[in-house]
């Protein structure tokens, strides 16, 4: 895919990694496609960092890959023995304390939870392979615009292990416990069809059209007022933990502020 950020000086370009903004638009861009933008700690830790230093005025962050594939998931040679240079390798985290352990695989989530905070709409465009940590990635993302060639996997529970990058709570919430289930035990592709069908992405789109779909996607965020968009968002979020007599208020207190604002009149 052609680089729709190329002009643009990087605020981060490292370890897989590529952040660049335009005014109210960031884009952070997996830069390693022949290795297939395969992941590991640095990348993460990458990815943690381009979330810290996105300015005040960004208000959508685009997650793209460069390549025919979005991201094949974690690198295998965290598998081995010897694991990354300069990082412990999965056979000394597991000879860790139970303390170490949780602090390591918490610093690794960083890098995929702040994709959802509530001044922010980020939207993923996804081609090819999104494989484990790569379709935890994407699932980050509030939105999901596909290639027509996407091929989503949750391979962990495949190789004895679980989905710990924060995709199964919003996998369940997109297509629910049973099916969400079945892709994470059997493994299987979900191919864009069906992920358009069952929620896991907005829409599909030729793989050709994929970078121009999100930009109008971007485009069509930043045309509504910036707070009424953030309050929509919080309240989108917590809709699922709240009853409905909870939510009917929160829409009520949400309201209220965004009357009070539109008006000038302070709380």
């Amino acid at each position: 895919m052609a680089s729709p950020d190329k002009d643009l000086v990087p605020v981060i370009d490292k370890d897989g990694v590529r952040l660049t903004v335009d005014d109210a638009i960031a884009t952070v861009t997996l830069t390693n496609p022949a290795k297939r933008n395969a992941q590991s700690p640095a990348l993460w830790r990458a990815l943690t960092e381009a979330g810290r230093q996105l300015p005040g005025s960004v208000r959508v962050v685009v997650l793209r890959a460069e390549g025919k594939s979005f991201s094949a998931g974690l690198d295998r040679q965290a598998f081995t023995p010897e694991g990354f240079d300069g990082e412990p390798s999965f056979v000394d985290l597991a000879r860790g304390s139970d303390a170490e352990l949780d602090a390591t695989i918490a610093e690794y989530q960083e890098a995929f939870t702040w994709w959802r905070r509530s001044d922010i709409v980020s939207v993923a465009a996804v081609q090819g392979h999104a494989i484990g940590a790569g379709f935890q990635l994407a699932l980050a993302c509030d939105l999901r615009v596909v290639a027509d060639d996407v091929q989503f996997a949750m391979r962990e529970t495949s190789l004895g292990l679980v989905p710990d990058l924060t995709g199964t709570h919003p996998l369940v919430g997109l297509v629910g416990y049973a099916r969400a289930l079945e892709i994470c035990v059997t493994g299987r592709f979900v191919a864009a069809e069906e992920a358009v069908n069952t929620g896991l992405a907005n829409l599909a789109v030729p793989a050709d059209q994929l970078d121009d779909t999100v930009r109008d996607f971007a485009s069509a965020v930043l045309a509504a007022p910036r707070d009424a968009v953030i309050e929509t968002k919080a309240l989108l979020r917590g809709a699922q933990d709240r009853t409905y007599e909870e939510q009917r208020t929160a829409e009520r207190q949400s309201q209220a502020r965004r009357l009070r604002d539109l008006a000038g009149v302070g709380d």
